[in-house]
Order: structure tokens, then C-alpha cells, then sequence
């Protein structure tokens, strides 16, 4: 049977670095009628041991995340990324979504804000290759907000695929660093020629453009899907969005997990603020995930 595990901290409910409020305070209670299914399991996130913090992040960093009470869970944020993406590889588990209370991405080597403390992507991948000798990898970035921390760290690594879609239209020399502009950003939306705006179809159809071909071209092992629901019609990066398209996404990345990887993928959550934003649109993309 196979199997997708959801990792979560009962801290992640309590208080968050990505919110305005407690945006996760209806979890784990709203997962349960996942939970019954059979093949859906709930993991605790751990705290990650400082030794993988430090094989990414400077000493100096570290202090400055742990005087910070806004990062207060970013130790169990890391260590539920870093599960995953273990059970992933030794086969326990399928896919996976991890429940973050502090996120990642705008986070370096040397450097963390932005609603974020340690990069968990990162260190995650950093782990898996020592630990399982897992070597390729492959981030899809739908947060609203460019993935500069994970960029900075990843940026000389051929072996990690970085698609960011955020502001900018960029390739890197070697094609493994992606940013592509997303429809609705600095720009706004642009009406289609039968006078229509789909934000939804249209942010989707850009998604799946950038990622499926360079994908398929690069063979990952393990991809991870940094998703951010900060993009959300009345959320706080808003490009107009509704919960159809981050269905569409997941379905497509399922399904493309399916055949580049054996279907090891790993949903990591970004951005976003709303508790009931939070509450609608992730038990169904955990839901197919368990398909």
C-alpha cells in the first residue's frame, strides 16, 4: 500500500513566524477524517539536531534564529522537512506533507528573515545525501515571494533543479536555476482574448510549463514542492487564486512525481497567513496526495 505521511508539532498550531495569528489552530483535528483512511499517517516533527543546522547555516546565524521569538519553532519546522524526505527515501512512506510553523526559504547560509528562519529544503537535501546517499534533487517554488535563501545556497550545485516562480524571467548558464514570472505579479492580470481572466488555469498552465519538461530532463531521485498559500485571493501576497489551482498543481505534481521519481515527492508549506485559507485548501491537497 502505499503510503503518505502528514508531519506536524502541536507548536506549529500554537504560534507561527508566517502568520498573523495561530493559521495552523485548526490542526491536527481537521485532518482526521484523512487519518481514518489507512494509508494516511501523522508523524511528530522532531527537533533537528544543530549539526545539520550548521552544515548549512553560519554559527552566527544560528544565534540570531534562537534570540528571535518568532523562530521559536523552526528547530521542529526543520526536523518534520527532514523526516519526510527520510521516509520518502527508505520507502516507510510515499509522499509526504510537512507542516511548518517557521518557514524557509528566505533563509542563506549567513542570512533569515521574511517569515523565515532556517532554510528546511535545504538542510533536508544536505541530510538525505549524506545519510541515504540520495544525490539529485528537484524544488518546484510556488510561494508568492522569490526563494532568495534557497537560491543562494543551492546556486553552484548541479545537482539540484530550482524552479522559482515569483517575478522575474530567468535561466540560469547551465538551465538548473528557473525563475519564471508569475501571471498577476508585478504586472497584474491581463485579459485573455475572449475578454476572460482565469487566474487559477493561468497561474497552473505557467507552473506546469516551466517545471514538466525540466523535470523530466533532469532526473531527479526526490522532488519537493515548496508550496505557499500566501498567493490566495485576500492573503498577504495575493495574485488572485483560489483553492482550484493548488489542486490542479498538486494533481499535476502527483503525477509527474509518479513518473520521473517512483513518486517520491515531498510537500513542504510555505507562505501564507489566513487560518481559514489554511483550514480549506490543505487537507484536500493531502487528500490526493493519498490517491
Amino acid at each position: 500500500m502505499k503510503m503518505t505521511g502528514i508531519f506536524y508539532h502541536p507548536s506549529f498550531s500554537r504560534r507561527s513566524y508566517l502568520t498573523r495569528g495561530a493559521r495552523l489552530e485548526d490542526f491536527p483535528q481537521v485532518l482526521e477524517p484523512l487519518l481514518v483512511r489507512g494509508n494516511v499517517v501523522l508523524y511528530e516533527s522532531p527537533a533537528i539536531a544543530e549539526q545539520w543546522i550548521l552544515k548549512v547555516h553560519t554559527p552566527e546565524l544560528i544565534q540570531g534564529v534562537d534570540a528571535d521569538p518568532l523562530c521559536s519553532t523552526a528547530r521542529h519546522s526543520v526536523g518534520g522537512v527532514v523526516l519526510a524526505g527520510e521516509k520518502i527515501c527508505t520507502g516507510e512512506i510515499t509522499n509526504a506533507f510537512a507542516l511548518i510553523g517557521a518557514g524557509g526559504h528566505h533563509s542563506g547560509r549567513d542570512f533569515f528573515g521574511g517569515f523565515c528562519c532556517f532554510n528546511d529544503v535545504v538542510i533536508a537535501i544536505t541530510y538525505l545525501r549524506v545519510v541515504h546517499g540520495v544525490k539529485r534533487f528537484a524544488i518546484l517554488d510556488t510561494d508568492a515571494h522569490h526563494g532568495d535563501g534557497t537560491r543562494a545556497l543551492v546556486w553552484n550545485d548541479p545537482d539540484v533543479l530550482h524552479v522559482c516562480v515569483c517575478t522575474t524571467d530567468r535561466v540560469s548558464a547551465d538551465g538548473t536555476k528557473v525563475d519564471v514570472a508569475a501571471p498577476g505579479g508585478l504586472w497584474g492580470w491581463r485579459v485573455g482574448s475572449e475578454g476572460r481572466v482565469d487566474p487559477d488555469t493561468l497561474y497552473a498552465e505557467k507552473v506546469v510549463a516551466a517545471f514538466e519538461p525540466r523535470v523530466r530532463a533532469f532526473k531527479p531521485e526526490l522532488i519537493f514542492w515548496y508550496f505557499g498559500f500566501d498567493t490566495h485571493q485576500g492573503d498577504y501576497g495575493s495574485l488572485g487564486l483560489s483553492k482550484r489551482c493548488y489542486l490542479e498543481i498538486a494533481r499535476f505534481m502527483k503525477g509527474i512525481a509518479h513518473e520521473v521519481t517512483d513518486d517520491r515527492l515531498e510537500v513542504v508549506l510555505g507562505g501564507g497567513s489566513r487560518t481559514d485559507i489554511a483550514t480549506m485548501v490543505i487537507p484536500p491537497i493531502i487528500q490526493i496526495l493519498s490517491e
